[in-house]
C-alpha cells in the first residue's frame, strides 16, 4: 500500500538560506521516518533517518536528519557519485509517475539531479549550473558514541515546472543510501518490492499532497 503525506505551504521568507530560520520553520512540521529496508537480507544495516517537507510559492524545502555509524564524503562536484557517500535522496513525479526528477545530495551538499522515465537510457542529468541553484545547509554532530548529521535542501520550483503545484497530488519517494560505506544500505520511505536495490521504480512512489 502506498503511503501519503501532506506538504504544508509556508511563506517564502520561511525558506531563506539561514540555519536559525530553517530550524524554526521545520520545528512544527510533521516528521516522517525512512525505515523500509526492502533488501534487508543482503543489506541488514538500518541507520536512523527522518525527513520533513514543505513548500513555498517558489521553493520545495526538505530537512533530513541522519544518525549512522560511518560517514563518507568523497563527491565534491555536481553529478559525481554522491550515492556512494552518506547520501539522502528525493524523487518526485509531476505526471502520474511517467517521468520524474531524482535529487541526490551527500553530507557535503554535493548534488546530482536527473530527469526522465524509469528507462535508464531515457534519463538525463541536469547541468552543473542548474544543480548549483539548489541551496543546502548541513551540520554534523560527532560524539564518542554516534555520528549525527542533518541537511536542509532548498529546491527552486523552476527546476521542476513553470506551473503552480499548489493544490496538486504529486508522487514521490524519499531515500537514504551509502553504497560505498563500510555498512552499505538502501532504505526507503515508501516500500519497494524488487529483488535487488533499485530506487528508480516510480510505480512504488507514494502520494505527495501539496497544500
Amino acid at each position: 500500500m502506498s503511503k501519503s503525506l501532506f506538504v504544508r505551504k509556508v511563506s517564502s521568507s520561511s525558506l531563506s538560506l539561514d540555519y536559525t530560520v530553517l530550524s524554526h520553520t521545520f520545528s512544527n512540521v510533521e516528521t516522517h521516518n525512512i525505515i523500509c529496508c526492502p533488501w534487508q537480507n543482503d543489506f541488514p544495516y538500518i541507520p536512523e533517518v527522518t525527513f520533513q517537507i514543505v513548500h513555498s510559492s517558489d521553493v520545495i524545502g526538505l530537512h533530513y536528519t541522519v544518525q549512522e555509524d560511518f560517514l563518507r564524503a568523497q563527491a565534491i562536484r555536481p553529478n559525481e557519485n554522491v550515492w556512494e557517500d552518506s547520501c539522502v535522496e528525493f524523487f518526485i513525479s509531476l505526471d502520474q509517475k511517467q517521468t520524474y526528477f531524482n535529487f541526490e545530495f551527500n553530507i557535503l551538499g554535493t548534488g546530482l539531479i536527473g530527469y526522465g522515465s524509469a528507462v535508464k537510457s531515457e534519463r538525463n542529468r541536469l547541468a552543473a549550473g542548474e544543480i548549483e541553484l539548489v541551496n543546502s545547509i548541513t551540520q554534523v554532530i560527532k560524539t564518542s558514541t554516534s555520528k549525527k548529521w542533518e541537511i536542509f535542501i532548498l529546491i527552486p520550483k523552476i527546476l521542476l515546472t513553470q506551473e503552480d503545484i499548489s493544490g496538486r497530488v504529486l508522487h514521490g519517494n524519499f531515500y537514504k543510501c551509502g553504497d560505498a560505506l563500510p555498512q552499505p544500505h538502501f532504505i526507503t520511505w515508501n516500500n519497494i518490492e524488487n529483488p535487488k536495490p533499485n530506487f528508480h521504480l516510480p510505480q512504488y512512489f507514494g502520494e505527495l499532497n501539496f497544500e
